[in-house]
């Protein structure tokens, strides 16, 4: 494959996945990764991809307006995104405490998981925190942690966040991810991965919120083991590997191809 041609098809490959590694772009397209480096170093100067460390992902997924970049990502995938906000809100109950982290599709949850009554939401997003604040006459409460403030996504990370989410104990930890991969729940910001495993651990149970995407993404750090995770909700059923994994981990799996109709895979 001539460079010039092989450079196109790296740039569809990123538009159709969005973040891709340059282990699947070697393997993608039958060439080595020193070439697949060069390649993207080239497209990364002409403006047409970003590079990353181990990969590349689309332009307007970053720049200096990382808010923008944020609310960029909001309008992706934004059907699935609320179907899995509308399934996944119907799996709590009244007196349920949840921590729940920062993404674009815990955003749209908490509008959904607004409408119930009666939770207690634990959150470093302030996003969240303002949707769920506006539902407190249906007796919610909120708790914001706090830390360094990150204008990428409205949340408060690191050591002083990680060091208050220790003083909780919740009923349900949920997360949305960078990737999910046989190998376990996996993110892109390091930060952000701290936050979500420390809520790991100070919950009885995990929940998943992915849209199908992210089951084809690979990312850099990981969450926890797939044995950590209790309920992935995605609009998708996985296949292959990963879905193999999900079963010998014993992950309920449940499917919300749509706004009105949850599927529950045994």
């Amino acid at each position: 494959m001539r460079p010039n041609d092989r450079r196109e098809k790296i740039v569809d490959l990123v538009r159709e996945r969005e973040r891709v590694t340059v282990d699947f772009l070697a393997q993608e397209l039958s060439t080595s990764c020193e070439t697949i480096r060069r390649d993207l170093t080239e497209l990364s100067a002409r403006g047409h991809i970003r590079k990353f460390h181990g990969g590349a992902t689309l332009p307007e997924l970053s720049g200096a307006n990382l808010e923008g970049s944020f609310q960029a990502r909001m309008q992706e995938h934004l059907r699935e995104k609320r179907a899995i906000a509308r399934g996944a809100a119907a799996l709590f109950s009244p007196g349920d405490t949840l921590f729940i982290d920062t993404g674009t599709t815990t955003v749209i949850f908490a509008e959904e998981l607004a409408r119930l009554s009666r939770l207690t939401v634990i959150t470093n997003s302030i996003a969240i925190a303002q949707t769920m604040a506006r539902s407190a006459g249906n007796g919610n409460r909120v708790f914001l942690i706090g830390g360094e403030y990150s204008d990428d996504a409205g949340e408060n990370v690191g050591t002083l966040a990680i060091d208050q989410i220790a003083r909780f104990h919740a009923s349900h930890a949920v997360l949305t991810v960078g990737a999910v991969e046989p190998e376990g729940i996996l993110d892109y910001d390091l930060a952000e991965t701290e936050i979500a495993s420390a809520m790991v651990a100070q919950s009885r149970a995990v929940t998943i919120l992915a849209d199908s995407s992210k089951l084809v993404r690979s990312a850099l750090f990981q969450v926890c083991p797939l044995t950590d995770v209790d309920r992935l909700v995605v609009d998708r059923a996985p296949g292959g590997p990963i879905a193999e994994a999900l079963q010998a981990a014993a992950v309920e799996v449940i499917v919300t191809p749509t706004a009105d109709t949850v599927v529950k895979i045994a």
